[in-house]
């Protein structure tokens, strides 16, 4: 009974400290990520709640790619803490086996490993597609953060401007050139017509509209490229709302549900986009990250063991055995790559971490019974 207490006491630490490793490491690569998002905001319009949305949701995305690490740190952490401070000793002199605990590690092992895979094939494909979703829909919120003083801007799909000089929402020297019929009834006849050009001296923004002030409207003709009408204006109004952003809207393989991917494999009725040839190249590598790179966690939790050894050599040690756990999850990371364009290479990877799981748990039982006799 006792014991029953001790082992949901090591089980509760072990996972706290998961947590908080796992938190802070999300967040830290989650703040570094969401700097890159600003440009969600400055070069293509969209509102800052929408930035805010996007960027929550892909904190999904990368939890799961830190679940191994942090689990491998909080697994360390809590053993060398108990064996500086002689608590494993008191265990092993009240009779407590030492494989009783590597079973516990075993134990807490597979729930990081259910934890993972629950985040990996459900929720996070779920919120990623999420996440896309709200760049599918043209939010343009206002056009001037897109402005920038002698950069040309392409942020637009068939529509590209600079401008010489920008105060607030005033702006000057301004060239527009939209080859995606953005600019509607510029011309006089906007069949006909190739690419509009807009030149102008001075101009106002006023959030999805622009005033223009003392330019020409420069349209080029379909059957005649050196045939050119040219418009003078003294005031323009042009409504920027059908701008669409470049912002890729398609979900992407990674975002893609699990059940979705897997009828690659098991369905006639298949996505030609997700199912092709060339695609199964990403879809394997994603079903594997998801539901097999898993199960090199409780591999992790063997190698760690071998911290409870009493007297262990160099090839033992506590920073040698830290870094065999470490090369194990870098080598899944790399390998799990190459998983979509070699078939011997894919089964290697998937029936590998079964393998040394056996291997490692009969080889640690060896040793701690050797050591019981040794010792006895």
């Amino acid at each position: 009974m006792l014991q029953n207490k001790i082992y949901q006491n090591f089980f509760l630490e072990i996972f706290k400290t998961f947590f908080i490793i796992l938190f802070g490491l999300s967040v830290i690569a989650l703040t570094v990520r969401a700097v890159n998002f600003l440009d969600l905001i400055v070069d293509n319009g969209y509102p800052v709640i929408t930035y805010f949305q996007y960027s929550i949701l892909n904190l999904f995305g990368i939890a799961p790619k830190f679940i191994p690490l942090a689990f491998l740190v909080s697994l360390t952490i809590f053993i060398l803490k108990h064996t500086e401070d002689s608590e494993f000793i008191i265990l092993w002199t009240s009779g407590v086996k030492k494989i009783n605990v590597v079973n516990l590690f075993l134990l807490a092992s597979v729930a990081a490993l259910i934890f993972y895979i629950s985040l990996s094939t459900f929720f996070t494909p779920l919120a990623l597609n999420k996440s896309r979703q709200l760049l599918s829909v043209d939010q343009l919120n206002s056009f001037l953060p897109t402005v920038k003083s002698q950069q040309f801007s392409d942020s637009f799909k068939g529509f590209t401007f600079i401008v010489e000089k920008k105060f607030k929402n005033e702006v000057e020297n301004i060239f527009l050139y939209d080859t995606g019929n953005n600019l509607k009834n510029l011309s006089s006849n906007v069949s006909n017509t190739t690419n509009t050009t807009v030149i102008a001296e001075k101009g106002v923004i006023d959030e999805r509209k622009m005033i223009l002030f003392n330019g020409q409207i420069i349209s080029s003709k379909k059957n005649n490229n050196n045939e050119n009408e040219v418009i003078k204006f003294q005031q323009l109004n042009i409504d920027l709302k059908n701008l669409a952003t470049t912002t890729i809207k398609e979900p992407k393989i990674q975002e893609t549900s699990t059940i979705t991917l897997l009828k690659c494999f098991t369905s006639s009725n298949i996505q030609k986009s997700i199912c092709s040839d060339e695609a199964r190249k990403e879809v394997y590598p994603t079903l594997i990250r998801r539901m097999i790179l898993p199960t090199y966690i409780p591999l992790v939790a063997l190698l760690c063991s071998f911290l409870l050894l009493r007297n262990r050599s160099f090839l033992l040690s506590k920073f040698t055995i830290f870094i065999y756990c470490f090369l194990t999850l870098v080598l899944t990371e790399i390998l799990i790559r190459y998983t979509g364009i070699n078939n011997l290479l894919r089964l290697i990877y998937i029936l590998s971490p079964i393998f040394f799981i056996f291997v490692f748990y009969f080889l640690l039982s060896y040793k701690f019974t050797k050591e019981i006799k040794k010792y006895e």
